[in-house]
């Protein structure tokens, strides 16, 4: 059978094998998929080898997707975008590099949650990878403009310039976190790693618009820290990351096999498990 694993260094803990078990039985693929801890000192070795042994694909999760956007030989334009890869595909023509993470971020919220994003403004939180790579999906919906927030604004800054250029028609800007007083948003993301802490980040009060999504990339904590503080600041509705992962998952998957699996038996699933 066509083999496919997730790579990353700490591994144990991914739901990526049961993920792809659950998309496989349900499209009558034949594949195994399985979890590999890298060496931190030896990524591209552990990729070669798996190439070499038959494998088709692998997705790549913390602290390797920088390395495999080195590694891949073509990328995707939503690679080229975020500058770092989260799926590998091994063809006749070398190894293919996407980022599946922003198209399953929009997909959950468009999909899943049923949050429209045309039109609406968008906070997202961070400058970091994660942010990084939804950028360009999050553009792609046409929101009414789209502010990025992080604690040291030059690298917010930095992020933005990179993708002004691009010809998105959105308004783009970018501030320190106490530059957002007075300020209200409809979608609020959280792509900084505080929730990793038990943190969140320091946010002035009045964000939330009415009916406003607090959305937090960190899934299977609960009501996080930025999620609790959100409640508290009034926004309508909230909503952690498990479903952008089993999105992004599936992009992944398609993109593997040719087929998009039914995401929603899967996520329902899984949050039984986690309770």
């Amino acid at each position: 059978m066509d083999r496919y694993a997730v790579i990353g260094n700490p591994i144990s803990h991914s739901k990526s094998p049961a993920i792809h078990a659950r998309f496989a039985a349900q499209t009558g693929q034949q594949l195994t998929y399985e979890a590999l801890l890298g060496p931190l000192d030896g990524f591209a070795d552990t990729v070669q080898a798996f190439r070499d042994a038959g494998g088709r694909g692998m997705n790549v999760t913390v602290p390797f997707k920088l390395e495999a956007f080195a590694l891949a030989e073509r990328h995707s334009p939503r690679a080229l975008a975020a500058g770092a890869v989260n799926t590998l595909a091994f063809d006749a023509e070398g190894i293919f590099g996407d980022n599946t993470d922003g198209a399953g971020l929009v997909r959950d919220l468009t999909h899943n949650l049923g949050c429209a994003l045309a039109g609406r403004r968008i906070l997202l939180l961070g400058a970091g990878g994660a942010a990084r790579g939804t950028l360009l999906p999050l553009l792609g919906t046409q929101p009414a403009s789209l502010t990025l927030a992080n604690r040291t604004v030059a690298r917010a800054e930095a992020l933005v310039a990179d993708f002004a250029e691009r010809d998105t028609h959105v308004p783009l800007d970018a501030c320190g976190f106490t530059d957002l007083a007075d300020r209200e948003f409809d979608v609020v993301i959280n792509a900084t790693a505080a929730s990793l802490a038990d943190e969140a980040p320091p946010l002035p009060a009045g964000l939330y618009a009415a009916g406003a999504l607090a959305y937090d990339m960190m899934y299977g904590r609960g009501d996080t820290p930025f999620l609790a503080a959100a409640r508290r600041d009034g926004a309508a509705r909230l909503a952690d990351g498990l479903g952008m992962l089993v999105e992004q998952a599936a992009e992944s998957f398609e993109l593997w096999r040719g087929v998009r699996p039914d995401t929603g038996p899967v996520l329902a699933a899984l949050r039984a498990q986690i309770g």
